[in-house]
């Protein structure tokens, strides 16, 4: 019998950059037992090129990795979540949609790279941090025992 994977939402306001980064690292770090999904409640409509050139330097896919509204992943057939993270500030105070079999959410907010200053030097060292800042986070989050947590002990860890 195979072991339950897990589906783990990213959101932010553009989907370009943070829920993009976390999406690729969920899909790293969590080993075939959590699926990453990233979404957005404004999309730009594509990834932001230092995120995509971040992934490539540390070795990560982005192969599939879109642009694209949370809305998807209310429709009837789209995957159902387990856990939803906000990962900036301003999606995290919209209005959410009911996301199909109550996920566990919380809030994962860092400073958006995609708005940094500077030459592009600069600005990839925005996209670093954000990238530092989720992978250890994630690292902590999939090294957790879902399966052994109840629900509320689960809301507890994650926020």
């Amino acid at each position: 019998m195979s072991e339950k994977v897990y589906n783990v939402l990213f959101l932010c306001t553009g989907n370009s950059a943070r829920s993009i980064l976390a999406e690729a690292l969920m899909d790293h770090w969590g080993k075939g037992l959590f699926k990453g999904y990233s979404a957005g409640s404004h999309p730009k409509g594509e990834v932001h090129p230092l995120s995509l050139a971040l992934l490539s330097q540390v070795g990560l896919k982005s192969d599939g990795l879109t642009s694209k509204s949370w809305d998807s992943f209310g429709l009837p057939g789209a995957p159902q979540m387990d856990y939803v993270f906000t990962v900036c500030d301003q999606a995290a105070g919209e209005s959410c949609p009911i996301w199909p079999g109550h996920p566990i959410t919380a809030h994962w907010g860092l400073p958006d790279p995609a708005a940094a200053a500077g030459n592009e030097a600069q600005q990839m060292i925005a996209f670093r941090e954000a990238f530092r800042q989720l992978e250890r986070r994630i690292q902590l989050f999939v090294a957790l025992r879902h399966k052994e947590m109840s629900r509320v002990a689960a809301e507890r860890k994650v926020a």
